[in-house]
């Protein structure tokens, strides 16, 4: 593509505001910034869009938000009359402009004769997956950003089943957009005069009541909760999201007397004002969270990401100080939990099943298998997860208590087919009452499971490779990877090396081959020697390589070691 072409396409448009025009124009002479912002459009996958907000084709702005609906919406229309029927439902985050793309792309599938679902106000992404379960619709959208930082949004799409978009359709989508002019090829009717014809309805506090119900149904065990309501303590922190409504008020239907709110970051802002990153996985970010519950004497802290579908906790040692827990960790804590609770209440259904995805810890594995569960990974998504759930149940094989991924992300139950830190929220608070009724912190917890499993920990490396330049980075790292495979990785000898591209797996010792059953996917992985897993894979969503060492060993001390020494091979791929 022609980038300054593209750029004076844009500038002489007169769908463009003056505000936008002029941005344009402010950038005139740096040939580097509009190249960046127009050599191409942003590329369309599974999960949809994401990138900085500002104005220009690889950009999240609101013509590139209309364009994208187009091609979603004639997708939709090729189901038929029956697929613009059921129609779309559609949710936003607190991001700024998020109401914004969200109306613009409830207008734009309204012009294409589908009927919308919108969400009155800003909502968890689970309770828009599981909209588009409970109304039966064809699709649906979500404009967010999840954890990124403040300059981001995206645009995340859904199919009937309340799962992001299989690849098939993805695809589509991107075949379609190559055919719509940005600016000539989008249809759009009023908002107004759409909700007066009755193309688009509002949802508000009736879906929401419906989601709690669901999100209720899956408490294990509200008894020890009840028990431990008077002396229970926990702090909460939204991030400024939309975890802010619905996560408090799922922990008092809980039975929890006690939880009490960062008041600076309940506020909805998306600007994230308190924190220089929204993400649970960075502690840095619960500063306030642990100054309160230092205050107020509890034990546990739960922070919801800004569209409240990944949850991370912190908890109080023996030594009057917090610890992270990973989400590696939080879910193996969270599975053995299940497992006990529901087999002491009765619940644990025939054949039980716990999912992860290939770059999740394999702890989680040793976890379910000792307990007679069986334990399944996919690739890296829940799409990918709700898509096992849904074989394996709809056959009979299993019925799946549990499934997560490394990076804080949880589903439990049937409503969603989607990460969700309202259910989450709820089962690991409820599991941290129960470990508290027997004189225990999950920091207590954890030990004892590794004591009972074996030790395992974890560590995944970004290696971030912004812009034009940062995308050939990453193609060429790949590139030499596949070309020249590793033998040996810091001084350990590479037993397997796998890629999940076309399932081949290597055996290195006598170069003999095998498939897996996991295929088409652009992600490497070497097993080594001395049980350690390393898994490259480039991220779908941001500009870096994700680099994941799994590893288990004696204590935790040669597990440590251990990540420190793959940790300086994984340092060498970056130049």
């Amino acid at each position: 593509m022609d980038f300054m072409k593209e750029y004076e396409k844009w500038l002489a448009s007169p769908v463009l505001s003056e505000e936008e025009r002029q941005e344009l124009e402010a950038i005139r002479n740096d040939p580097k910034e509009i190249e960046g912002r127009f050599y191409g459009p942003l590329e369309f996958g599974t999960a949809g869009l994401r990138g900085t907000m500002c104005v220009g084709l690889h950009n999240m702005n609101i013509h590139v938000i209309r364009w994208a609906t187009q091609g979603f919406a004639q997708i939709i229309c090729a189901e038929g009359e029956e697929g613009k029927r059921r129609g779309v439902a559609i949710c936003m985050d607190c991001r700024n402009h998020s109401m914004e793309f969200a109306r613009a792309a409830a207008e734009v599938c309204a012009a294409n004769g589908i009927h919308v679902r919108i969400f009155e106000s800003l909502r968890p992404t689970p309770e828009l997956s599981f909209a588009v379960r409970e109304y039966h619709c064809q699709a649906g959208i979500n404009v967010t950003a999840s954890h990124n930082p403040k300059e981001y949004n995206g645009y995340k799409v859904y199919w009937e089943d309340g799962a992001q978009l299989p690849p098939h359709h993805a695809d589509a989508i991107a075949a379609a957009l190559e055919k719509i002019d940005v600016f000539d090829g989008v249809k759009r009717m009023d908002y107004d005069e759409a909700v007066k014809a009755g193309l688009i309805e509002v949802l508000g506090a009736e879906t929401d009541e419906k989601f709690l119900s669901n999100v209720m149904e899956q408490v294990n065990d509200k008894a020890v909760v009840e028990k431990m309501a008077d002396t229970f303590t926990m702090v909460y922190t939204p991030f400024h999201g939309t975890g802010h409504k619905l996560i408090p008020e799922a922990l008092k239907r809980l039975g929890m007397k006690h939880v009490i709110c960062v008041p600076e970051q309940m506020v909805i802002d998306g600007n994230f004002p308190t924190v220089v990153s929204p993400n649970p996985e960075n502690p840095e970010g619960f500063y306030l969270a642990v100054d309160l519950a230092k205050k107020n004497n509890a034990d546990f802290i739960l922070g919801s990401d800004p569209d409240a579908d990944r949850v991370g906790i912190m908890v109080r040692t023996k030594d009057d100080d917090f610890v992270v827990i990973s989400g590696n960790q939080t879910g193996v804590l969270l599975l053995d939990y299940l497992i006990g609770a529901k087999r002491r209440t009765g619940k644990m259904p025939e054949k039980p099943v716990a999912l992860k995805t290939i770059v999740t810890t394999e702890m989680a594995r040793k976890v379910a298998e000792v307990n007679g569960l069986q334990c399944y990974d996919t690739f890296t998504g829940f799409k990918f997860l709700a898509e096992k759930k849904d074989k394996l149940e709809s056959t009979g094989e299993g019925k799946v208590i549990f499934s997560y991924e490394e990076s804080y992300g949880y589903m439990l139950g049937d409503y969603v087919r989607d990460k969700d830190a309202v259910s989450a929220s709820v089962e690991l608070s409820e599991m941290a009452a129960w470990y508290a009724s027997q004189g225990m912190t999950l920091y207590d917890a954890l030990q004892k499971l590794y004591e009972k499993y074996g030790y395992y920990a974890e560590k995944t490396h970004n290696l971030v490779m912004p812009g034009l330049d940062g995308l050939k980075d990453m193609a060429e790292l790949m590139a030499g990877l596949r070309e020249k495979p590793p033998v040996e990785i810091a001084g350990v000898a590479v037993r397997q090396q796998k890629d999940y591209k076309d399932g081949s797996v290597v055996n290195v010792a006598d170069g003999s081959r095998e498939t897996m059953e996991l295929t088409g996917s652009n992600v490497l992985r070497y097993e080594m020697a001395d049980g350690t897993s390393i898994i490259v894979r480039p991220s779908g969503t941001e500009p870096k390589i994700k680099v994941y060492v799994l590893t288990q060993g004696a204590d935790k001390a040669a597990c440590e070691a251990n990540l420190e020494k793959y940790g300086q091979w994984v340092k060498s791929l970056q130049k």
